[in-house]
């Protein structure tokens, strides 16, 4: 089921997210739908509080960049299959001199903006069957993971801004979570009562 992805300014974004045990209820179709609300709003990734779950799971299938020709062979091979859940994500470290690059999330609609992280991070996680597993990412792959981890600790790519820009982009944030934004997926809007 295509759910409404959370907007900018509800407070579910803001929390950091409770782990999950092999016992959580329905994971199977909260994976499912995870992977169904990423795909209909053309994302690579999505953290269940983006849904309004405040639980440590997220979901990247960032196989489109594989096709990217301005990006490494070692980028392109680790993106190729990059499709996968996160559960209880970990990171361990985090290394390599911090780069920039553009991104955007679905729950900021029409703000990109260029972010400085590291260019590699190693982690652990649990798959969808709970099995234990470590690994490293390097590039827009480890990018990608990086961006999808801060939203299980309460972070959105607009912290990392200089405070120049975050005043810059304060009315425009205010719209979003108004709801004065047109979005081409379903949103809910913090500052918006359901009728």
């Amino acid at each position: 089921m295509i759910l409404p992805v959370v907007a900018y300014g509800d407070p579910v974004l803001r929390k950091v997210a409770k782990e999950i045990g092999p016992d959580y209820p329905k994971l199977e179709e909260l994976i499912a739908n995870m992977k169904q609300t990423m795909y209909n709003a053309n994302g690579v990734g999505i953290a269940a509080p983006q849904i309004g779950k405040s639980v440590r799971i997220f979901v990247i299938d960032a196989t489109p960049f594989a096709e990217d020709e301005d990006l490494t062979e070692l980028e392109r091979e680790q993106l190729k299959d990059f499709n996968k859940v996160f559960i209880n994500p970990k990171i361990l470290s985090e290394e390599g001199d911090e780069w920039a690059f553009n991104e955007g999330c679905l729950s900021i609609p029409d703000i990109r903006e260029d972010v400085f992280r590291q260019e590699e991070v190693t982690f652990e996680y649990l798959d969808e069957n709970f099995e234990k597993h470590t690994n490293t990412l390097n590039g827009v792959a480890a990018r990608v993971f990086q961006h999808e981890y801060d939203h299980l600790e309460g972070i959105l790519f607009t912290d990392k801004l200089s405070s120049l820009k975050k005043r810059i982009l304060k009315k425009k944030l205010e719209k979003i979570s108004l709801g004065k934004i047109e979005a081409d997926y379903r949103m809910r809007f913090p500052k918006i009562k359901n009728k």
